[in-house]
């Protein structure tokens, strides 16, 4: 028997905010970021997934937004250390998950998706998880999507 498990995409204020302050000691000092270093743009937040089960399989995302939008998520790979190194370009995966809200859709409808890239993308966090406690991701707000109207969450099927 499986159950589902429902994840919530939490926003990291304070990764964020030393991401941030990178970019600015790099612009205030006149520096370039090491070579393949990914800054952070400032659309752009940390979000977090905490795993407390490990086996777990992808079964479907659950996005709102509440206006027209766009906001693409971008999953970190195992390898990048936060509190150790800086983000790398090398260490974003893909796919991404894409998802909006274009103008006149009915504020009822579904948020739109690539769909196939929106299920390979839960299935790679799915097996992510299987070795990492703590996933990282950026959240991309872009065309009226802010922080403030997105709400994200992913759910899985856990065997029980």
């Amino acid at each position: 028997m499986s159950t589902e498990f429902e994840l919530p995409f939490r926003s990291d204020t304070q990764l964020t905010e030393v991401m941030r302050l990178r970019v600015q000691s790099l612009q205030q000092r006149g520096l370039k970021r090491q070579d393949g270093e990914r800054l952070l743009q400032p659309n752009e937040a940390v979000y977090r997934l905490d795993f407390s089960k490990q086996s777990l399989r992808f079964s479907h995302w659950t996005v709102q937004l509440a206006q027209t939008g766009h906001l693409t998520i971008t999953a970190t790979s195992q390898l990048w250390t936060p509190d150790l190194t800086n983000l790398m370009t090398r260490q974003l995966l893909e796919p991404v998950g894409t998802f909006w809200r274009a103008p006149g859709d009915a504020r009822d409808a579904p948020v739109n998706c690539h769909e196939a890239d929106a299920h390979e993308f839960g299935e790679r966090i799915a097996e992510m998880a299987k070795v990492r406690k703590v996933m990282y991701f950026l959240f991309a707000f872009s065309e009226g999507c802010s922080p403030e109207t997105v709400d994200c969450s992913i759910t899985f099927t856990v065997d029980s």
